[in-house]
């Protein structure tokens, strides 16, 4: 592989009347130095690309593979230049490198190098909200792997979220296989918002590279939030800060653990008309046992809570007879039904059954900090500040 390095000496010559000052010496070219180096084989993909200038600045640094710029940044002095993102698996990468001494020499580096393969990968195995989905104002990020993750801080490094209108937000694992991302407070309304996984070339542990880079955009939509009182067994759904409707509800009979409606921040998160809904932990034949088709359900967690229709409009606005569930009159639980985009919050408030924070997407019952300490890179900030010096 041929390199190419080039010095341009510029000399200053300064002539008064009769008499001349004698030429200063030229200064020594700055030195370039880059990592990995030109013409290596086999690069590590997960250190990056990093071009560092003794003796000068760096004026233009273009990095390209695959016909491609590779994005990076430059520090304050000028004099460092790191890639953005970690290395492609397998590919070749061109450079050429400028740095500018102070008096005028300037050094021109050229070259290419080519990264390892990755023996073994992992990549994004399901996303949520889908590509092109119009969500809520609530709506969380979920990231699933289809391989654990060890070096956690490192995969999270990787993921950026990118809105029209900025926000702040952090991710959170839950697993090895899945990190989730939420937001400070809910969504600004009416916004593009892109995810973008750069995995190829990270290092997830154990061996185990990204091989490839995911990227996918979702909208959300018009802000819809919904509060619901148990006692006084109303809801109230606003859009836009605008009240859209009043419901009388009925909410659970609160016998039982299993029947009580748990209060806090719900997130819809999906919808069937009809769903099947089956007694928890009881055959046909038990006291308290159902199995039966609910017409426009929307499900707002994981134990088993749906706001839905029911024709019982002697108890909705007067008692709390369900078996957990928020139910309303037929056609404005329709309504609710056809409305709801997943990820709007709805609120519940009024009985002693707590939404746990991993109940469904109880996301929202966590206060920021709280939230903020599932991820891997504040962890790894702690433990860095917690080390005494050597």
């Amino acid at each position: 592989m041929r390199r190419a390095v080039l010095t341009c000496v510029a000399f200053l010559l300064l002539v008064c009347g009769c008499s001349s000052a004698p030429a200063r010496a030229p200064s020594a070219p700055p030195v370039v130095r880059i990592s990995p180096a030109f013409d290596t084989k086999r690069a590590r993909t997960d250190r990056g690309l990093v071009v560092r200038a003794r003796g000068g600045t760096l004026s233009q640094v273009l990095v390209s593979e695959g016909g491609e710029q590779v994005p990076g940044r430059l520090d304050g002095s000028h004099t460092t230049w790191r890639s953005a993102w970690t290395l492609k698996p397998a590919a070749e990468y061109s450079v050429a490198v400028t740095a500018t001494g102070a008096l005028g020499p300037a050094t021109v580096a050229v070259g290419r190098f080519h990264t390892r393969p990755a023996v073994r990968t992992f990549q994004v195995a399901a996303t949520a909200p889908l590509p092109g989905e119009t969500v809520g104002a609530g709506m969380p990020v979920i990231i699933d792997f289809d391989a654990p993750v060890e070096d956690k801080a490192a995969v999270e490094r990787a993921l950026e979220v990118q809105a029209e209108t900025p926000v702040e937000g952090a991710w959170r694992w839950t697993s090895d296989t899945q990190v989730i991302y939420r937001t400070r407070r809910f969504w600004p309304p009416h916004q593009q918002v892109t995810v973008t996984a750069h995995l190829a070339g990270v290092r997830a542990g154990g061996g185990v590279y990204g091989a490839t880079d995911s990227t996918f955009a979702f909208t959300v939509g018009r802000r819809q939030t919904s509060t619901i009182d148990t006692r006084t067994h109303q809801m109230v759904v606003r859009r836009d800060g605008e009240i859209a409707q009043r419901m009388a509800i009925s909410a659970g009979m609160a016998t039982t653990p299993e029947y009580t409606t748990t209060s806090g921040i719900h997130l819809t998160m999906d919808k069937g008309n009809p769903v099947r809904m089956i007694s928890p932990g009881r055959v046909k034949g038990d006291p308290g046992y159902y199995d039966m088709l609910i017409d426009h359900a929307v499900r707002i967690s994981n134990s088993g809570e749906y706001v839905h229709a029911k024709d019982n409009v002697w108890a909705q606005g007067r008692a709390n007879v369900s078996h957990g569930c928020i139910n309303a009159r037929p056609d404005q639980a329709a309504w609710f039904y056809d409305t709801s985009l997943r990820g709007d919050p709805v609120t519940i408030v009024g009985t002693d059954r707590e939404l746990g924070w991993d109940n469904g997407w109880g996301f929202w019952q966590l206060s920021w900090e709280k939230w903020r300490q599932g991820s891997a890179l504040v962890e790894a900030a702690s433990a860095s500040a917690r080390v005494p010096p050597g």
